[in-house]
């Protein structure tokens, strides 16, 4: 399962943001700074409503939605990249994840402290990306030393070696690895360095439940921030999630339906992760269940089926496959056959976003 790391300075709503996102999670949520040490994780389903209409389709007993995984990372701090604030330990704990949610504050309350006094997201921005590009250059410097023994007589460490010199440039003039120029080679030669400002990032503008529907000044500036990364900038109210998950479907809809949206933000930031971590979703259907998988782009069929059971790819033959608007426009898998909406392909086929497959396999 794919990881988000959800980051920012202390006191934005990261862990209330973490409780609402796995509901039951345990995350402690206080007026201090480091309230959080130790990372907390939770894996947070998908949502989906194309599952709904697979499952009338497929008289499914059950719909089964894929997941990916959220970690509750500990406030950063000026200085986090030479160690201040469990500096160390925390931007480590950023490296183990697959990608950024970074929570920046847009809100006033006079009873929770700012640590920087004041609420200004686009000096909390820079606050906190400047640590990961310092941790990223020190991490970068070190490797030089010894590419450059080995370029010597590797071909190999030579690749890196450019690599490495093109980063050290770049993150010295206050850039991030993802904005780097670097063949795919070379992305490649760097990729066990697993850098913080590599992986992607998605902006989570924390916001008062007064200014979900319309956003405010904060959020207008959040979203000004020049960048060449096209990082989105989703708006939430981590406060409201956190009420929100205690009242019954009905009355959260209604409740949202007063403030002039339909879905609070949490909805949008988790489909907006599991794009940007580059997944899609494959789905099977029948009477047990309807079920949807995960899997990157890119994926072929005897590994999409390896998702399901390792044997289901060794055992690989062909995927029974149609599209998710295919199915739904004949209306039962009997209409789509008799069509000839449904396609038998083979081991190169690519899955596409929204298949609905079924495996035949020799084990």
């Amino acid at each position: 399962m794919l990881s988000a790391g959800i980051v920012g300075l202390p006191n934005v709503g990261k862990s209330t943001l973490f409780n609402a996102l796995v509901a039951n999670a345990k995350a402690e949520a206080a007026n201090f700074p480091f309230c959080t040490k130790e990372p907390n994780v939770g894996s947070v389903a998908v949502p989906d409503d194309r599952l709904e209409v697979l499952a009338k389709i497929g008289n499914s007993a059950q719909i089964v939605p894929t997941r990916i995984e959220f970690v509750d990372i500990a406030g950063l701090i000026k200085g986090a990249s030479k160690g201040e604030g469990m500096g160390n330990q925390f931007l480590g704990n950023i490296r183990n994840c697959d990608a950024i949610v970074e929570v920046v504050r847009c809100f006033a309350d006079d009873q929770i402290i700012h640590v920087m006094d004041s609420v200004d997201p686009r000096r909390d921005v820079e606050v906190v990306n400047l640590e990961l590009t310092l941790a990223d250059l020190a991490q970068v410097e070190r490797r030089l030393e010894r590419t450059r023994k080995q370029a010597k007589s590797s071909k190999e460490a030579q690749i890196e070696l450019a690599a490495l010199e093109k980063l050290q440039a770049h993150l010295n003039e206050g850039q991030s690895a993802r904005t780097c120029d670097l063949t795919e080679e070379e992305r490649l030669a760097v990729a066990p360095l697993n850098m913080l400002t590599m992986k992607p990032i998605i902006y989570a503008a924390n916001v008062a439940e007064a200014d979900l529907a319309k956003g405010n000044a904060w959020v207008d500036q959040l979203r000004a921030i020049p960048s060449k990364e096209n990082a989105e900038v989703i708006v939430v109210s981590a406060q409201l999630e956190a009420e929100l998950v205690d009242l019954p479907p009905e009355e959260r809809c209604a409740y949202l339906a007063s403030l002039g949206v339909t879905e609070g933000g949490l909805k949008s930031l988790i489909r907006a992760t599991y794009k940007l971590l580059g997944l899609l979703t494959y789905f099977t259907v029948g009477e047990k269940e309807a079920r949807a998988w995960t899997v990157r782009a890119g994926t072929k069929a005897p590994q999409a089926a390896g998702v399901i059971h390792s044997d289901f790819e060794k055992g690989f033959i062909r995927a029974e496959t149609i599209s998710y608007a295919d199915l739904v426009r004949a209306g039962s898998m009997a209409n789509a056959r008799s069509k000839g909406l449904v396609r038998s392909e083979g081991k190169d086929y690519v899955v596409q976003e929204g298949d609905v497959m079924l495996f035949l396999t020799s084990a």
